[in-house]
């Protein structure tokens, strides 16, 4: 037929609606689209040409299986299209000339087969007869074969003279049973041979044998025997097929001088399951025989089921009920027997089971109620297997995702939450945050949050709170105080965006942190109508321990921060009473004594535990006295004595500073008209703006009156190039103008001072110091003799300038203990260390001061141990000792 020939409606021969054709979706499946079915009227058309020798080769019956699928609901038809055979094709010979020896000794009767014509057609379109052109002396013969075939024979008829006639030409015709008849020719050569009697005769007339497919190549499969009792080359057999087809030949070899046959390719139960091989044994002498083979092949378990999904409904709801289809599958397997019966199943425990729909088909249902929030989606695996020994299976995995509804209510992190917010928050900071998660998708898993409509003190609860519905975050609308209400609870409901909505409610109790923002209250003892604390009376016998009174108070917060402690802080006499830290309990820590005043003024601090404390004072007065009538005199002086003691200590270091003020300035001003007395110093002129007048010289008074046996002079030296006071540095080479003045007229007795003398009155400049001026052996510091060392600092080089700087010292240091000294210096030193060194210091000087007298003063000085030429009757230590003594005084 042509394309788009067509074949019939399908539709009507199914019954079905030709209206609703197009919502079921009709359609057909098959291996090979041979045919399309019209969705519209259901007629059914021929794809394109349909070769029935090629689908169906020799077989009589050519059936062509269709699936047709409609939908809505979902079913399957099988539709059997046959496929009938017109006489499109001549029968054919393999050969156009056929070669026959025949040896002239044959018998009337002796049979030559022929090689039979080949036809694809069936029935009666196959080959129905042969014919034999006309000859004396061969006919033609034909025979039927088990399966229908039929194998023309050439019939000797009369005995063969090859003397006569060595050859014979025969046309041979095949003619089938078609409309319009088809035939086709081969031409017959028949040759004479000479004689050879006795022909081969083979073992059996029909050789039977059974092999398994997939046997491997080079195989035996079956071995032929002939016999001749002939001798020499008429007896020498070979071996050849004979009334093969060709594609039969090329599956087995047949060994010419054995008999042997061997497959040369796999053999396929699936391609052909029997075989018939003709085969021919000939001697030497010309003469054959021919026998049959039937190889029938046996099928094994070599294919597996094939599984096809000819549909698949996805994503699936999850809320289907259980039995829904999901797929249709069609599972197939080429082997025959239990190697072909398969057995379908779904791997793994998953909601999905397999029925069987018709024949080869099968439906993927549901089984049990799905859900996306625990599975969103499933891979489901389809096992086919076979019976076969050993079984083969397939395998195929389809994705089935889930759909998701509104299933799934919001639900909150955890059944309640409990929020501590601290009181006194700034209005509008977050102080909590709910979470609430929904199981399903996109916008059935929007959630909302919001505070149900409650109040709180007859105030609605959205003035106190308010919450961000995206992120759940509570915000605080007002500062919360904690003394106003401690806790209060708020309903925050979550909402998703399905359809319908669903909810949920969680409880979120908020505790208010107290914070320390009251100090305490007192409540006793309470204070007067005109703000001035009251007065306790007080025994006079009481004891030790006695209870005189308790400050009793409060603190509005709560916790650690209303932990209160109690605390004197002042007493008039702070021996007398001691207060409980934790009762506020006053008592007397002794008992009265004559000497206790009998008014008292304690104050009290009161002190909380937060961070940081709040405090509170109150002050209690307290009079010691038997009766009221006692008592009475000292409350009345309670406006005398109502004075603040809180600016007791102020005062005290105030009047202290003031005091030391005063003294260094008496100190000070004492020194200074010390010096005006002592007339026109030249240490005062350093501050001036000539440090070096042109005066007479003047000189202090005599002190030779005293107890030592010689005189001395007050020497002071002046800086040329600054306005201040300086003394000679230790191993300086510094210029230096020696001032020596004397009011009395003596002059020195010694020739170091009258050379100083001398350079004054000349040129009124200074002199460089002698370089020999340095400590001896024996005038060093400490004990005479006892100091080693080299001769480093600045110091007198003979007796008489020791000895006259020593009582320098001494004087100085007694007037700098009165407070009358007239010479500067740091202090320690008493101004010697500039001049001869900042070692110089006066442990470093023998103590001279044993019956000194210091002109102006009263005092004298005296030392045991001290003596006049720089000895020591102690140790250098104990000078040390007794001079650091002295210069830290």
């Amino acid at each position: 037929m042509a394309k788009g020939s067509l074949v019939g409606n399908l539709a009507k021969d199914l019954g079905l609606n030709t209206r609703e054709l197009e919502q079921r979706k009709l359609r057909v499946n098959s291996e090979k689209q041979y045919f399309s079915v019209n969705g519209e009227n259901g007629n059914l058309y021929v794809n394109g040409r349909i070769d029935r020798e090629e689908i169906c080769g020799e077989t009589s019956l050519c059936v062509l299986a269709l699936e047709t699928v409609v939908e809505n609901p979902l079913n399957v038809f099988h539709v059997n299209v046959a496929i009938q055979d017109i006489n499109d094709n001549a029968p054919r010979f393999k050969t156009n000339n056929i070669v026959l020896e025949v040896i002239e000794s044959a018998l009337p009767g002796a049979r030559f087969p022929l090689d039979s014509a080949q036809d694809p057609d069936v029935g009666v379109n196959s080959v129905q007869s042969y014919q034999l052109s006309k000859n004396p002396h061969f006919t033609l013969a034909v025979k039927e074969s088990p399966d229908g075939n039929k194998y023309p024979e050439l019939v000797l008829e009369k005995s063969l003279d090859r003397e006569k006639q060595n050859s014979h030409h025969l046309i041979l015709s095949a003619v089938d049973g078609g409309d319009p008849v088809r035939s086709g020719t081969v031409q017959i050569s028949v040759n004479v041979t000479d004689a050879n009697d006795n022909p081969p005769v083979f073992t059996e007339e029909i050789y039977r044998v059974s092999v398994r497919e997939n046997l491997p190549r080079g195989s035996l499969v079956l071995q032929v025997k002939a016999t001749d009792q002939d001798e020499g080359l008429n007896a020498q057999i070979t071996y050849s097929f004979s009334n093969m087809p060709d594609n039969t030949r090329a599956l087995f070899y047949l060994d010419p001088e054995k008999g042997r046959i061997t497959n040369t390719r796999i053999l396929d139960f699936e391609d052909t399951h029997k075989y018939m091989l003709g085969v021919e044994a000939r001697d030497g002498g010309g003469q054959s025989a021919h026998s049959k083979v039937q190889i029938t092949i046996l099928d094994e378990n070599d294919n597996a089921p094939e599984v096809t999904f000819t549909s698949v409904s996805s994503p699936v709801a999850e809320d289907s009920a259980p039995g829904t289809v999901i797929a249709l599958i069609k599972i197939r397997d080429q082997d025959t027997g239990e190697n072909g019966e398969v057995t379908c199943h779904v791997q793994h425990k998953l909601p999905f089971k397999i029925a069987v729909s018709s024949n080869s088909y099968y439906k993927l249902l549901t089984d049990s109620p799905l859900d996306r929030e625990r599975t969103p989606e499933y891979n489901i695996t389809i096992t086919a297997t076979d019976k076969g020994s050993p079984p083969l299976s397939t395998q195929k995995t389809i994705l089935l995702q889930i759909s998701d509804i509104n299933d799934n209510a919001p639900v909150f992190e955890k059944p309640s939450y409990t929020a501590d917010v601290p009181e006194n928050n700034p209005s509008g900071a977050s102080i909590f945050s709910v979470k609430a998660s929904d199981r399903d998708l996109d916008r059935n898993a929007r959630v909302t949050y919001s505070i149900l409509s409650s109040s709180l003190q007859e105030v609605p609860l959205s003035s106190y709170i308010s919450i961000n519905s995206q992120t759940g975050a509570i915000y605080a609308q007002r500062s919360f105080d904690y003394e106003q209400f401690r806790e209060f609870e708020v309903q925050v409901q979550a909402q998703d965006g399905g359809s319908p909505p669903l909810s949920s409610n969680v409880t979120v109790r908020v505790f208010i942190l107290d914070q320390n923002d009251n100090a305490p209250r007192i409540l006793y003892p309470s204070l007067g109508a005109d703000g001035s604390a009251l007065f306790e009376m007080v025994p006079r016998s009481a004891e030790a321990g006695y209870l005189v009174s308790k400050v009793v108070a409060v603190d509005a917060d709560s916790g650690h921060n209303a932990w209160l402690s109690y605390h004197l802080l002042q007493a008039t006499e702070p021996t007398l009473f001691s207060m409980g830290l934790h009762t506020g309990e006053i008592r007397t820590a002794r008992a009265l004594a004559d000497r206790d005043a009998v008014k008292h003024r304690l104050v009290t601090l009161v002190k909380d535990n937060g961070q940081p404390p709040l405090s509170a004072t109150v002050t209690l007065n307290l009079v010691f006295a038997e009766n009221f009538q006692e008592a009475l005199p000292e409350m009345s002086d309670q406006s005398g004595d109502s004075a603040s003691q809180s600016d007791l200590q102020f005062y005290l270091v105030l009047a202290l500073a003031l005091i030391s003020f005063l003294f260094l300035l008496t100190v000070t001003l004492a020194i200074v008209m010390k010096l005006r007395r002592s007339g026109n110093p030249k240490l005062l002129q350093c501050f001036g703006p000539d440090p070096y007048p042109n005066t007479g010289r003047r000189f202090p008074p005599s002190y030779e009156d005293g107890t030592l046996p010689y005189t001395y002079q007050l020497c002071l030296s002046s800086d040329l190039m600054r306005n201040k006071c300086t003394f000679l540095k230790p191993n300086a080479q510094m210029a230096e103008n020696i001032l020596c003045s004397d009011s009395s007229g003596m002059s020195f007795i010694g020739n170091g001072c009258s050379s100083l003398q001398a350079e004054a009155e000349t040129t009124g400049e200074q002199a460089q110091p002698n370089p020999d001026w340095r400590f001896s052996q024996a005038q060093r510091p400490g004990t005479s003799g006892s100091q080693n060392g080299e001769e480093g600092g600045a110091w007198p080089n003979n007796q008489f300038d020791t000895e006259m700087l020593q009582a320098m010292i001494l004087a100085s240091a007694n007037e700098a203990a009165d407070g009358n000294s007239t010479l500067g210096g740091g202090a320690g030193t008493m101004g010697l260390s500039t001049r001869y060194g900042p070692q110089f210091t006066l442990q470093h000087v023998p103590d001279y001061r044993q019956n000194v007298y210091i002109p102006g003063s009263t005092a004298t000085l005296s030392n045991s141990s001290g003596k006049r030429d720089g000895k020591s009757s102690g140790s250098s230590g104990g000078n040390k000792k007794k001079s650091g003594k002295k210069e830290k005084k």
